[in-house]
């Protein structure tokens, strides 16, 4: 359910924003207003799963993730659980195995999301959910064992996550908003930013005075937890980033049908489907970091391969090669991601270092869309700027296309005389590519930026050409077995 949603809100997503007539703001805050609340209670879910069992606050989740899901599709306008069930030794290739599925999963999506998108409404994507939550309820009751952490006591830290809710909110909003308000040098962008980072550095002092917090900070003592959740931050940021923009690319840009741009994506979701096993059992025999390293590398490869397509080129010399690196990067290193993350605590703090590491990812894709979102604002700004003073509009004309800015590639100028509408959509079309050039540009540091992180950070296992010694996991659990 959640990657396939992860995917067919993207593909919808631009014919959302044409068939409500929504600037792209309010198309982020779609996906931003979901993010911030995942981001900020996961974490409280992998603290509640300790104490009250992970397949019954799982079950929760699966419930109340589909009734909201089919209010959104009548509005108006989980690795603990491997990490529990499955031995050290066998847990990498699990991890993989279940990586797999949610890909071929969410390879399904794009495709199907697509055709109905085009032959029926956006509202019915999020209106299946309601029968798929009745078989994933059913089979957690059938086939999954209840675990908890029996040390695990004291009362949630609903402040803390509330105080992460209320930073990460006011961030995000800072970084949205500054599209419309005159930039991130505006004094309310700088006044929300000093209000959200003030609050974000309370969150931190108050899980550091917690008898039990909802973020252990000793965790991150380990060398190998911290380095995993840099990575995690840098490359989540580039995908989240990335992908919300490259359906908006595809179909209003490029004029891709919703089916073909959701079929654009398939390269690189069967690329992780079919990489993510082998990765994984890879990490269980040599470590983690040498795939932390390569992957990440490959990803910011393909990035950019993405930065280099202009308009109306074709998909198999522009966006699929990009497509296919971007892939085998992001194959690389899934599996041994999530497999570093949990090796690197000890076992019965999973759920929680589950609900840290899957909160970063989340806040990592919060905050990228946002920020990425604002960086494509100002290179879409500026090129249209240049473009549009070599048409000499007269000023009410002037004044109406300056209305549909806020849309970027989903301006509307259908009401227009043909020679002037044409000017102005290609205007802003080639104004949207130099904008999706840059952030793709952008993309690609911060994926270089984690496999930085992994070389620099992720310890290497035991017995390899790195070094010999016990691996970080094994240090930060007394008797701990090695990787094999």
């Amino acid at each position: 359910m959640a990657f396939l949603d992860g995917t067919v809100v993207g593909v919808a997503l631009p014919v959302m924003q044409l068939e409500l007539h929504a600037t792209v703001d309010a198309a982020q805050w779609v996906v931003e207003a979901y993010a911030l609340f995942l981001a900020a209670l996961v974490l409280v879910g992998g603290a509640l799963g300790d104490r009250l069992g992970r397949r019954r606050v799982f079950s929760w989740g699966v419930a109340l993730f589909s009734v909201a899901s089919a209010g959104c599709g009548l509005s108006p306008g989980v690795a603990s659980l491997i990490s529990a069930a499955y031995p050290e030794a066998e847990r990498g290739r699990a991890i993989g195995t279940w990586s797999s599925a949610s890909a071929i999963t969410a390879a399904v999506g794009p495709v199907a999301a697509g055709w109905v998108v085009m032959h029926g409404s956006w509202r019915w994507l999020f209106l299946l959910n309601l029968p798929l939550a009745a078989v994933v309820v059913g089979l957690a009751s059938w086939r999954v064992a209840e675990s908890r952490d029996e040390g695990a006591t004291g009362r949630l830290d609903l402040g803390g996550a509330a105080l992460a809710t209320v930073g990460l909110f006011l961030v995000v909003y800072a970084l949205i908003d500054s599209g419309r308000t005159g930039g991130m040098g505006s004094g309310r962008a700088v006044l929300l930013l000093g209000l959200g980072g003030l609050t974000l550095a309370a969150f931190v002092l108050v899980e550091a005075r917690r008898a039990a917090p909802m973020v252990p900070l000793s965790l991150f003592r380990s060398r190998t937890f911290s380095g995993t959740n840099l990575l995690t931050l840098l490359l989540y940021a580039a995908l989240g980033g990335g992908l919300f923009f490259l359906p908006f690319n595809l179909i209003q840009v490029q004029h891709y049908s919703p089916a073909e741009a959701g079929a654009a994506l398939l390269p690189f979701i069967a690329l992780i489907s079919v990489l993510s096993p082998w990765a994984g059992g890879l990490a269980a025999r040599w470590g983690a970091r040498p795939l932390l390293v390569a992957g990440p590398s490959l990803a910011a490869a393909g990035y950019g391969l993405l930065a280099l397509p202009t308009l109306g080129e074709r998909y198999w010399t522009t966006y699929f090669p990009g497509l296919v690196v971007l892939g085998l990067g992001m194959g690389l290193t899934v599996a041994p991601l999530t497999t570093a993350v949990m090796g690197s605590v000890d076992a019965r703090h999973a759920g929680v270092a589950s609900g840290i590491n899957n909160a970063v990812a989340r806040a990592a894709s919060l905050l990228a869309v946002a920020a990425l979102g604002a960086l494509l604002s100002a290179r879409f700004n500026g090129a249209l700027d240049g473009r549009l003073s070599r048409l000499s509009l007269p000023g009410d004309l002037a004044r109406a296309v300056d209305s549909e800015r806020a849309k970027l590639g989903g301006a509307d100028f259908s009401s227009l005389e043909a020679t002037v509408r044409d000017g102005l959509r290609q205007a802003f079309d080639l104004a949207y590519v130099a904008g999706f050039r840059t952030l793709m540009v952008a993309c690609a540091l911060l994926a270089a930026g984690g496999a930085l992180a992994g070389l620099l950070l992720v310890e290497p296992a035991a017995g390899t050409a790195s070094g010999p010694g016990p691996s970080a996991a094994a240090r930060g659990r007394p008797g701990a077995a090695r990787p094999g």
